[in-house]
């Protein structure tokens, strides 16, 4: 049976345990099976930076027993995705794993900004700080954009249905 490696940050919602079972849950309804990574055990009675350390190691090794990552690349806290799953991706890819996204948006980066939020200075988008805003057609910074084997705009089950055809 495929194993999907589950990557987001679902994991930092209150909700998080019900997420997950409702991930895995989909992932079996669809003939694949779910590595969630709050279904690894962590010993939480322990000092802080251990349990950052156990919780490191075990996404590791899920992601090494999946064959497929599917990662929520929803912006998180700002204009980016989480830099964990981020994070999670790139590991995935240099691993040769398949690597799928999705956005609840099929708008360019350029696009995500609103108005207000940026301008054209000699033709080129920059952000309220004077930075160049990347823009590729993408809906996600290149280096992501391109180790994904497809960004979906859609849902976590809209990538399931994209995967089992």
């Amino acid at each position: 049976m495929i194993k999907i490696y589950i990557a987001g940050p679902d994991v930092f919602e209150r909700n998080s345990i019900d997420i997950g079972k409702r991930y895995s849950s989909l992932c079996q309804e669809y003939g694949f099976k779910a590595l969630y990574p709050l279904d690894n055990v962590v010993d939480f009675t322990q000092d802080k930076q251990k349990i950052s350390l156990d919780i490191y190691k075990a996404n590791i090794e899920l992601i090494k027993q999946s064959d497929i990552v599917i990662a929520n690349l929803n912006n998180f806290r700002g204009k980016e995705a989480d830099s964990g799953t981020i994070w999670e991706c790139g590991y995935a890819y240099a691993l040769g794993k398949t690597v799928y996204g999705y956005m609840h948006t099929d708008l360019t980066y350029v696009e995500q900004f609103t108005d207000n939020e940026k301008m054209l200075i000699d033709g080129k988008f920059v952000d309220k700080n004077g930075k160049f805003i990347e823009d590729f057609n993408l809906s996600i910074n290149l280096m992501i954009a391109h180790s994904c084997t497809k960004i979906i705009s859609g849902s976590f089950e809209d990538v399931l249905k994209f995967c089992k055809h």
